[in-house]
C-alpha cells in the first residue's frame, strides 16, 4: 500500500460532484477523437450522447452528461477524468510538488497522499480551477485534507487532539494503526457499517420474499450472496465484519424460517447446527470454493 511505503503524512479525499451529469459534450468528443481514429465510432458515440433519457414521456435534450447506468457512461467518464485529472496530476507532481504524492483513482473518487501539507492545500486550490475548465466541480462536504499516515497518531496526540481521522474508500474505512506482531506502523481496513447494514438490510427483505421456498434453494440463493460478498471483503484484518455479517444472515435466515408456522420448533442452537455448514466461513482470504467442497445443503 502507498500510504505505508511512501513518506504519506496527509491525505486528501476528493469526490467530483455529479461527474456522470457535468460531462462538457465538446470536450468528451475532442478526446475520443484523441483516441478513436474511427470517425464512424466517433459519430455513433455523438449521437448516443445526445439521445438522452426519457423521463416520464418527457425526452429533453441533452446538452451535457452521460446517461447514468448506461454501458458506455464509466468508459466515458473514465476517459474523461483521465485527462482532466490524472494526467494532471502525474504532471503537477513531476513540476509543483517538493514532496511525494501518490494517487489511487476509482471513477469520480480519488485519494491523494502527500508527504508536504503545503503541497496538498496548494494542489487543492489550482484542482479547483482545472476541473472547473472541464465543467467539474469537487463535492463541498466529501471533499477534506486530513492528516494521516505514519506519524499523524504521535504528532495529533502531542498537540492535545484525538486519533487520526479515517478515510472511506470504495467500501472500506481505512485506519491509522499498529501491526499487532510487529508493532510498526500499518493500515487498518474495516467494512463500512452503513455498506454492511444495507446489505442485511436487502438479504433480509429478499429472506421475506422466499419465506415459503425450499430451504435448498434459499441455502443456494444465500451461499451465493454471501460467498460473492467474501470475495470482495474477506481481506486480512476484516475477520470481525465477516463474522458479524456471516451471524446476521443466519439470524435473519432463521428470523424468516420462524415466520413459517406459529409452531415453529427452530431454536439458535438447532437453526446453528442445521444452517451454519451451509453458508462459506468468514476467512480473511478471497474464497474460491469448489462444487466438490460445497456443503450439503437441508432438505427441509
Amino acid at each position: 500500500m502507498g500510504i505505508v511505503r511512501k513518506r504519506v503524512n496527509w491525505i486528501l479525499d476528493l469526490d467530483i460532484q455529479s461527474l456522470y451529469d457535468k460531462l462538457q459534450h465538446n470536450w468528451l468528443v475532442r478526446l475520443v477523437e484523441h483516441r478513436i481514429g474511427d470517425r464512424r465510432v466517433v459519430r455513433l458515440i455523438q449521437k448516443w450522447l445526445k439521445a438522452g433519457v426519457m423521463e416520464q414521456g418527457q425526452w429533453p435534450r441533452t446538452e451535457e452528461g452521460s446517461p447514468q447506468g448506461a454501458v458506455r457512461s464509466p468508459i466515458l467518464a473514465n476517459l474523461y477524468l483521465h485527462h482532466a485529472l490524472d494526467r494532471w496530476v502525474e504532471a503537477w507532481r513531476k513540476k509543483r510538488a517538493r514532496g511525494e504524492v501518490i494517487i489511487v483513482r476509482y471513477a469520480e473518487d480519488a485519494v491523494l497522499g502527500f508527504e508536504r501539507r503545503e503541497d496538498a492545500e496548494q494542489f487543492l486550490e489550482q484542482l479547483r480551477e482545472r476541473l472547473a475548465k472541464f465543467g467539474l466541480e469537487l463535492h463541498p462536504e466529501k471533499t477534506r485534507l486530513i492528516e494521516f499516515g505514519r506519524y499523524a497518531a504521535e504528532r495529533r496526540k502531542r498537540r492535545g487532539e484525538g486519533k487520526p481521522e479515517t478515510v472511506p474508500f470504495l467500501g472500506f474505512t481505512y485506519i491509522c494503526g499498529t501491526n499487532h506482531r510487529t508493532g510498526k506502523f500499518t493500515i487498518h481496513r474495516k467494512t463500512i457499517g452503513k455498506r454492511m447494514a444495507a446489505k442485511l438490510k436487502e438479504i433480509r427483505a429478499q429472506l421475506r420474499q422466499r419465506m415459503h421456498e425450499r430451504l435448498p434453494k434459499t441455502g443456494t440463493w444465500l451461499q451465493q450472496v454471501v460467498r460473492g460478498y467474501f470475495q470482495y471483503h474477506a481481506i486480512p484484518g476484516n475477520t470481525a465484519r465477516l463474522r458479524a455479517f456471516r451471524s446476521d444472515v443466519l439470524w435473519s435466515w432463521l428470523q424468516t424460517l420462524r415466520r413459517r408456522s406459529q409452531n415453529h420448533r427452530m431454536n439458535w442452537e438447532r437453526a446453528a447446527a442445521r444452517l451454519d455448514p451451509v453458508l462459506p466461513p468468514s476467512k480473511s482470504c478471497i474464497l474460491i470454493p469448489t462444487r466438490a467442497s460445497a456443503p450439503d445443503i437441508p432438505t427441509s
